[in-house]
């Protein structure tokens, strides 16, 4: 039984440093992305992808929990939990940055966009993407950092 949990606890650390790793890379290119001003469906889908694997990660760690194995550390569930939270407030931000674009530009809503001429609709368009890049850069790196130290800073869970 041993060795079965071993494996096991290998599998749930090594997904984890792949779900840190994938949230890495999502808050590296949504940096270049940001900073040259572009725009790119794949940085949305790496970072929905992350999303997903680490829910598989939560999925592992509730099994483990439930079953009976406990974790080293008492912290664990701090940092295997607190992505859950910088996600909502992260998805919450994205939100607003549109909101907070329009109001920069003293336009009240997409209506009032829809109005102006087509080089400046996209340029309202562009700005609006960047920020919510940048802000879900952000997280992810900030999650990349807390799945690495539920993976790796504690031994045996």
């Amino acid at each position: 039984m041993v060795a079965k949990a071993t494996r096991l606890t290998s599998f749930h650390s090594i997904l984890g440093i792949v779900v840190a790793a994938a949230f890495a890379v999502v808050a590296a290119l949504g940096w270049w992305l940001w900073r040259s001003g572009g725009t790119s469906r794949v940085f949305w889908r790496l970072l929905r992808g992350s999303q997903v694997l680490y829910l598989a990660y939560l999925v592992i760690a509730g099994v483990r929990f439930f079953t009976g194995q406990k974790p080293d550390d008492s912290l664990y569930w701090v940092y295997a939990l607190l992505p859950l939270a910088v996600s909502f407030i992260a998805e919450q931000l994205r939100i607003a940055s549109a909101q907070t674009v329009l109001d920069a530009r003293d336009l009240e809503d997409a209506e009032a966009v829809g109005r102006l001429p087509a080089d400046e609709q996209r340029g309202v368009v562009v700005a609006i993407l960047a920020r919510e890049i940048g802000v879900m850069a952000i997280a992810a790196l900030v999650i990349a950092g807390l799945m690495l130290r539920a993976s790796l800073g504690f031994g045996g869970y």
